[in-house]
């Protein structure tokens, strides 16, 4: 059977749309240092920050960085249960967190209030901007960023799940 070529034609460019726009909304959770929640795994942390300064009985791994530090936890058996996700996420990064010393970024240096996709929150002692989206949030305490916390985006729960 002989398909005309037209048809060919938009069954090539069906599935070329099809690939760019997959690949285009592909959920990502923010990324730091190369670290990526729900894919990097231990042995990925311990590669690009070295050994850490010390490791908490649930597996936390807490290191020492330029500027302060940083506190990588993992997914458990726990938490893949009563989220209901896929058993090959357990092992992988859950959050990072970075503790900023001595940081000047403030929320106007950072461009953080000019974003639609970001949240703002208001405590007695801190200011707290976090965008789902990407999995991100930023603390600031008297007007300077405290803490950096990357973990999954919201989408990308949502395809973790079974």
């Amino acid at each position: 059977m002989n398909i005309p070529i037209f048809f060919r034609h938009c069954v090539i460019t069906s599935a070329v749309v099809f690939a760019i726009f997959s690949a285009t909304f592909q959920v990502k959770a923010a990324s730091w240092n190369g670290i990526e929640p729900f894919k990097s795994r231990r042995a990925d942390v311990v590669k690009i920050l070295g050994q850490p300064v010390s490791e908490s009985a649930d597996g936390t791994m807490r290191f020492g960085v330029m500027g302060g530090s940083v506190q990588v936890t993992f997914v458990n058996e726990k938490f893949v249960a009563s989220k209901k996700l896929r058993p090959d996420l357990a092992g992988t990064v859950l959050e990072i967190v970075l503790q900023h010393d001595h940081s000047s970024d403030t929320p106007e240096s950072l461009k953080l209030g000019s974003s639609r996709s970001i949240t703002r929150d208001e405590t007695q002692s801190s200011l707290i901007f976090r965008n789902p989206k990407d999995g991100i949030a930023y603390t600031f305490q008297q007007g300077t960023l405290r803490t950096t916390r990357y973990t999954f985006a919201d989408g990308q729960l949502t395809r973790a799940r079974r």
